[in-house]
This record gives structure tokens, sequence and C-alpha cells, in this order.
């Protein structure tokens, strides 16, 4: 048997709390122009999702293109278990880019890592063509407007999924990326890890090169903190692991000329599982295999004007050990990549406006031209399209509240797009709110000017801007900068929200008690916080060595409680360094 069908599910589903109105230009801790998440709401709500199934004798793979396109679950029928990490409850967890990053299934990611869709739809089309059935899941992404397309294929008889990915870029620009197909497994102590001999990157608290046939662990207890580690001259091609107590494992073969990156991630068995625990309401625990077309994380690939790049690779689901020296790359017959679809953007709220603008502006339609997006409304003019022209034009045009609400757009388009001297000046001249403290935020990131940045934030005039999480954040940020002049102006912004429980406020408020020398009192302030987990972020880690040293205490060796992680600082995860 040979199907492919497509069908609605509901699932639980956390939501995610928006960080604010600032775009995302120029922020450490998102990628323009998507909208960053700061918080994972504790209680789920049902969300009806679309699926698509292939199906064959061995095998049915369930494929989310509501959640960017990723593999779902892959059920092996001979041990009739599902081989996949799957909680029954989605609960997105705090890694960058956008802070919504969902653990489970297999993940495929463009043009960073992890991707700044995972969490939300894509386009998908299915086929079945010469005994073979696929789905295809992409768009074009709104960072650089590039495209991107996943496939993922069964054929009558195989023992394998096969996966196949495309990216093009139709710009006149080279554009950064980087790629990851990301799969996670349960993490059960006697899971066996399955990887090639070599030379290894090691990424936990330090970095360093290992020799794996010697010091590389072999079982998921081998291991007592998160580590990731990265191959840099493999003795095979494949690698896996398998799950005795459950009878299952995954493995991973690919062309090692066209896919050679191969890495494992695990949170351990120690400290740090509570991580690892993060998504799952059962308290389960998982780790990653990962393979792409790249080395390591640390590096992107240019991919120049006009160019498509492809790779490939398999995923062989089994209910008995593998030998990854023994297993060789699969011949899979597939359709020619001028069949493979390319899409379009895949989400109408993100880019109905700017098209309607484009077009109007093509036309010389006065009459056509859009409302700007409002106050309420995260959506910012996509860098990923060719639309700085249309939106001056717009803004000519317009008089008052509409004049300022198109100069922001631009002003934003083009700080995402790194103008900054440009997007200072369109800025200056808006008359809104979030225009005055995205410009704040570049005065200070970009030009190191606090005095600017401070005149810009106090400029806000609208209480629901000015008092918003994020631009008190911002703001304090910036009035830091300025020095101990400042104190009394950081003391009394912090009175107007005194009662409000936001970490990421509590955390500039630890700051603020620090610089005033009150060491206790901000270090009170960081033990009674209740941070959720966030990934590859060491503010307050620093602020709490800090304080120690300021009141000549010992180092703790637990900081958990802080919620940030203690890996060395690696990879290419951020667009723009950390405040």
């Amino acid at each position: 048997m040979l199907n492919v069908t497509e069908y609605r599910r509901t699932l639980l589903v956390h939501t995610l709390i928006p960080s604010g109105p600032i775009p995302t230009a120029q922020d450490p801790d998102g990628v323009y122009p998507y909208e960053s998440f700061c918080e994972t709401s504790r209680r789920p709500q049902p969300r009806e999702l679309r699926f698509i199934r292939l199906e064959n004798d061995k095998l049915i793979v369930e494929i989310c293109p509501d959640f960017g396109g990723k593999v779902f679950s892959i059920f092996h029928k001979a041990s009739k278990r599902d081989v996949m990490y799957a909680p029954e409850v989605v609960r997105p967890v705090r890694i960058l880019p956008r802070g919504f990053y969902i653990p489970g299934g297999i993940e495929v990611s463009f043009p960073i890592s992890h991707s700044p869709v995972q969490a939300v739809p894509v386009l998908a089309r299915t086929a079945r063509i010469d005994g073979r059935a696929y789905a295809w899941c992409g768009e074009r992404e709104l960072r650089f407007g590039m495209h991107w397309t996943v496939e993922f294929s069964l054929g009558e008889a195989d023992a394998f999924l096969s996966q196949r990915t495309v990216f093009y870029n139709p710009t006149s620009q080279p554009r950064p990326w980087m790629s990851w197909s990301n799969a996670c497994m349960l993490a059960d102590p006697d899971v066996e890890i399955s990887f090639p001999n070599g030379p290894v990157l090691y990424h936990g608290g330090e970095m360093k090169t290992i020799d794996w046939e010697k010091e590389g662990p072999r079982r998921q207890a081998d291991i007592d903190r998160m580590a990731g580690y990265f191959w840099r001259d493999p003795d095979c091609c494949a690698f896996g692991v398998y799950n005795p107590g459950r009878g299952v494992g995954l493995y991973h073969v690919a062309d090692p000329k066209l896919t050679p990156g191969i890495k494992f991630w695990t949170y351990g068995i120690g400290r740090h599982k509570p991580w690892s625990a993060a998504s799952s309401p059962a308290g389960d625990q998982y780790l990653e295999i990962q393979g792409g077309p790249l080395v390591d994380q640390s590096i992107k690939d240019q991919l120049q004007p006009g160019q498509t790049r492809w790779h490939q690779e398999f995923w062989y689901p089994t209910d008995s050990r593998m030998d990854i020296h023994a297993m060789a790359v699969p011949e899979a017959k597939l359709v020619g990549l001028d069949v493979v679809p390319s899409f379009a953007f895949a989400r109408r709220d993100d880019v109905a406006i700017w098209e309607s603008l484009a077009k109007a502006h093509a036309d010389q339609n006065t009459g056509a031209i859009p409302e700007p997006p409002s106050l309420i409304d995260n959506h910012w003019a996509p860098s990923g399209m060719q639309i700085d022209e249309a939106i001056m034009w717009a803004a000519q045009l317009a008089n008052g509240d509409r004049r300022g609400r198109w100069l922001f757009q631009l002003g934003a388009w083009l700080a995402g797009c790194d103008r900054i001297d440009e997007a200072l000046n369109v800025l200056n001249q808006s008359s809104d709110d979030r225009a005055r403290a995205l410009a704040g935020r570049l005065y200070r990131r970009n030009k190191e000017d606090f005095a600017a940045a401070a005149e810009a934030f106090r400029s806000i005039r609208e209480p629901a801007i000015a008092l918003h999480p994020q631009v008190m954040v911002e703001r304090d940020l910036a009035l830091a900068g300025l020095g101990k002049q400042t104190l009394a102006e950081r003391d009394e912004w912090f009175d107007k929200i005194a009662a409000l429980d936001d970490e990421w406020v509590r955390e500039r408020l630890a700051y603020l008690r620090f610089d005033q020398g009150r060491h206790a009192e901000a270090k009170e302030v960081l033990r009674a916080t209740a941070f959720q987990l966030v990934h590859q972020r060491y503010a307050r880690t620093r602020l709490w060595r800090a304080i120690e040293k300021a009141l000549g205490e010992p180092p703790l060796a637990d900081i958990a409680f802080l919620g940030e992680d203690d890996l060395a600082q690696f990879g290419a995860y951020r667009e723009y360094g950390e405040d």
C-alpha cells in the first residue's frame, strides 16, 4: 500500500506572549521582521492543525505544515511504536531566534537555526508520482526573500524516509544562511549513542576537540550536562540512537559531499535535566540528532543571487540496532528538481498590506493605498520584500498619524536591512512612539550614543508604549549607559510599574539596584523572580557573579534558578550580539 492523505487534528498548545511593539530590527533576541516572544503561557489551549500522512507497508509519517513543515511523528509498523519524541501537548521553549522552539519530531531550519517559522504555518503540497508519495512544505521567507522547500517522500517498499531540501535566492544580493535537520528522540538513560569515530568539537561548559572513539559517550547515562558535539572528519556517513528499553531507534545517513554536517545534542542526566523536560507535560527527556549541509553551527554560508542549492538525507526508523559503519546511502528515485514546488510567502497577514501597497505604487493608484498597520499590529515591513520606495511614496501622500505610521514602517525596514543612518533619519521624522523607541535602540546599540537614545525614549508620549515592559527594558539600558546621573530617573520609571510581575522588567530592576550599590536587594530581586528557561542568554548570570563579587561571597555553583544555560558562547544563532 502507498497513500498520501491530508487531515485536521486538534492538539493542546501553549500560546506565546509577544515581546512587544518595538520591531525586532537590530534586536539580539529576535530576527527581523518576525515577531519575537518573551513568555510561554502556563495553560494550553486546543488548536486545530493541518497534517499530511505518508504511509506504506512499513511506516506512517505525519507532517505538520502548520508547525513549519516539520515531521511530527514516524510510526514504525513492525514494532507498533512511534520512534520520535512527540509530546501530546505542545509547549514551546525559549530558544533563539524567536523564542519559540518546539522540541519533537524533525525540524528543518532556514535561513537560521532554529527555524523562525517552526511554530507557524507554511505552505504545502502533496502528490503520488511513479510509485512514490510526496509531501512538500515551504515558503518564501520574510528575512531575505529566499525560497526554501523541504520534500519528504516514501516509496512503496521503503524502510526509510527520504528528505530533500532545496534553497533558492531570487534576490540581487548574496544572502547568509544555515540549515539543520533536527530530530528529537526520547532520552532514557540507556539510550545507545552511535556516531562516527574521528575528531569532534565538544560544546559544553567549554569548547574543545575530543577523539570520539576514546572519549565519546556511549549512552545517555554517560553524559552529566547539556552538551553538543560536531563531527570534523567522521569515518562514516551514518549516525543514530537506539533505545533498548523501548525497542526503537532512529538512524540517519547522507552523502557527505552534499550533507556533511553531523551533530549530537543532549541535556544529559545531571542538573540540566529540567531543560529537557520543559517541553513535555509528563516530564519526558529528549535528545537531538542532527544533519545538515554545513559542518557546524558557528558559521553561515552565502547563497548567491540566482543560486539554487539542495541536499538530501535519509532517516531509518528501526526496532533493532543498526551498524552505522555498514550503512550506505540508499537509492531513491525522486522527481527532478524542476518538479519540486517553489512556494510564495506563506502567511497572508504578514504580507497582505505590503503586496497591496506595492501594487498601488506600481499603478500609481493613490486610492488603493491601504491603511498602515496600527499601534497594536506587530506586522512590520518585511525586509524580504523590496518595499521601501512604496512606503516612502505612501508617507509623502499621507498626513498626521498615517504619515507617522508609514515613516515608522520605513524606518523599521531600513533598520532591518542594516541601513542604520537612513533608518534614524526616517524614524526621527515620524510622530509614531514606536519610531522613537526603535530609534532609542539604534542610538544605543549601533551608535553607542546613550544621550540620544535616552532622549528618544523620553520623547515617547503614549503610556501604552512608555510603560510597556519591552520599552521599560530598552529605556533602562539606555539610561544605564549614561551612568549614575540617571539613577533617580530610572527609579521613577520602575516605581510606575512596581507591582508588575514581568521577568524581563525584574531583571532590569536587579541591575538598577546593583548600580545603586544596593547589592543585597539586587540579589533578592533575582532570587525572588520565577524565571522561565531561556537558552543562549547570559545577562542574569553576569549580574549574579558581579553581585557575589561586590558582596565578597564565593561563587555559587548552581545558579539554575536564573533560567539561563551555562554553555560556552558559540554559534551563529543570533543575528546581533547580546546586550
